[in-house]
């Protein structure tokens, strides 16, 4: 472990362009369960499966069930940025890291003091109108009552979040795409790597410097330069 992580400080002390690529193994370290491991969402007790339940189709059908869902299992506020949050947030500072590229909706990023942070996936704290497009803030969606009705309209308020069935914002797209294929490094950390076409965003890296820190093996371990097991935020800590 100790030589992998000079390596990486190596790399970062070559590198003026680094790009972060993160998953829910980066959030998990402050207490917001992931979707896929033993205490994730997947394997907790609801009526329906949560992939059904954070789907389009069932946000239209079963718009109050898709609430109480979404505030029990999907908003943290008292999460706070951990270490891996604090480090990323201190490279870009230093100008080492120009994006960081999230499939998180939890703004634990911005809190933590990162500026040019792409949303993959959207942000809970983003809501608005679906008839009037007016903005909302997630303290409206908490104090609701059931289904979030806007203040202006009355329009149905929904969480600026993607959705199962619902594509990705393709400028958010373009813009994730540029970023990695500019890189000199990309990090791929705390991801399975197993939610497309999100996932497949880190193939447009082309580098040397392919750096991938996870608890398990992904598909891009078979080309990473660097293959780190262990905790994204101790690893993070460690090297910057």
């Amino acid at each position: 472990m100790r030589d992998n992580i000079t390596k990486l400080k190596n790399y970062i002390a070559d590198s003026n362009n680094i790009v972060f690529f993160g998953g829910a193994g980066v959030s998990t370290e402050s207490g917001i369960p992931d979707f896929r491991s033993t205490d994730g969402l997947y394997n907790s007790m609801y009526k329906h499966p949560p992939e059904t339940i954070l789907s389009h189709r069932f946000f239209r059908a079963q718009t109050s069930e898709f609430y109480r869902f979404y505030r029990d299992k999907m908003v943290h506020v008292d999460a706070k940025p951990n270490l891996a949050h604090a480090a990323l947030a201190k490279m870009e500072q230093e100008g080492k890291l120009k994006a960081i590229i999230t499939q998180n909706i939890d703004g634990l990023h911005q809190a933590a003091g990162s500026t040019n942070v792409i949303e993959l996936h959207g942000a809970i704290h983003r809501n608005f109108c679906m008839n009037c497009n007016a903005s909302h803030l997630l303290d409206f969606i908490l104090q609701s009552q059931e289904i979030p009705l806007c203040t202006t309209c009355g329009g149905i308020v929904k969480p600026d979040v993607v959705l199962y069935e619902e594509g990705l914002n393709q400028t958010t797209i373009s813009n994730a795409i540029k970023h990695i294929t500019d890189a000199d490094m990309l990090i791929i950390g705390g991801t399975s790597l197993l939610v497309y076409p999100a996932a497949g965003l880190v193939n447009y890296y082309t580098g040397d410097k392919l750096v991938v820190i996870n608890k398990t093996k992904t598909h891009a371990n078979q080309s990473a330069n660097l293959s780190i097991f262990g905790s994204i935020g101790a690893v993070l800590h460690a090297a910057w």
